[in-house]
């Protein structure tokens, strides 16, 4: 699914943005009308927000059906794209060298389908690091931070002031935790019945 040279050259008639479907990993999803395309339809990541590309002529129903199927196309080349926990415990200890002085070292990274309702854990004692099967298709910087969070809990357990200080470390803290909060507050956003059968 190539960028749109048209989307470059800033010729689409009209822009709508939706709130995501589920399982979406973006923010917002942005559709883009382009009376000069025809047949094609195309989807690309910008930043927390998902572009769909489609021809002016469509209805409001085909329109609906192509970002599902867009997102459902994003998502699965996402998914191949994903860390597995040799990588993961690789950048993991990148990290540690860039930002921590190689001080934090732990003994196991690993992706888990056990946590819902955090992003990341760790245990101290033993070292291990755990993050949620949920990060996988997000961006890298949000995968760092929550990399990073947990890195900085083998240094300093809990969150007191010590702990934010040495996080303050990652340039993208804000940003990142900006962005999951988006997320978790899209969940929570009631679904409108029948949108994706219109």
């Amino acid at each position: 699914m190539p960028a749109d040279p048209l989307h470059r050259a800033g010729k689409s008639q009209r822009s709508t943005t939706s709130q995501p479907t589920n399982g979406s990993r973006a923010s917002a999803i942005e559709v883009r009308r382009s009376a000069r395309r025809r047949r094609t339809v195309s989807a690309y990541r910008e930043g927390d927000r998902t572009v769909v590309l489609i021809p002016a002529r469509m209805s409001e129903a085909e329109e609906q059906r192509w970002v599902t199927v867009m997102l459902d196309k994003l998502a699965a080349q996402e998914s191949r794209r994903t860390l597995g926990d040799t990588e993961l415990a690789e950048r993991a200890r990148r990290l540690s060298e860039q930002y921590f002085g190689g001080r934090a070292r732990p003994a196991s990274v690993r992706w888990v389908t056990n946590q819902n309702t955090r992003w990341g854990s760790c245990t101290p004692s033993d070292g291990s690091i755990r993050l949620s099967h949920r990060l996988q298709g997000m961006p890298e910087y949000v995968v760092d931070y929550v990399l990073c969070h947990e890195l900085a809990h083998l240094l300093v357990p809990g969150h007191g002031p010590r702990f934010w200080r040495l996080l303050e470390a990652y340039p993208k803290t804000e940003r990142a935790r900006g962005y999951l909060e988006g997320v978790v507050a899209a969940e929570r956003l009631p679904h409108v019945p029948g949108a994706r059968n219109a």
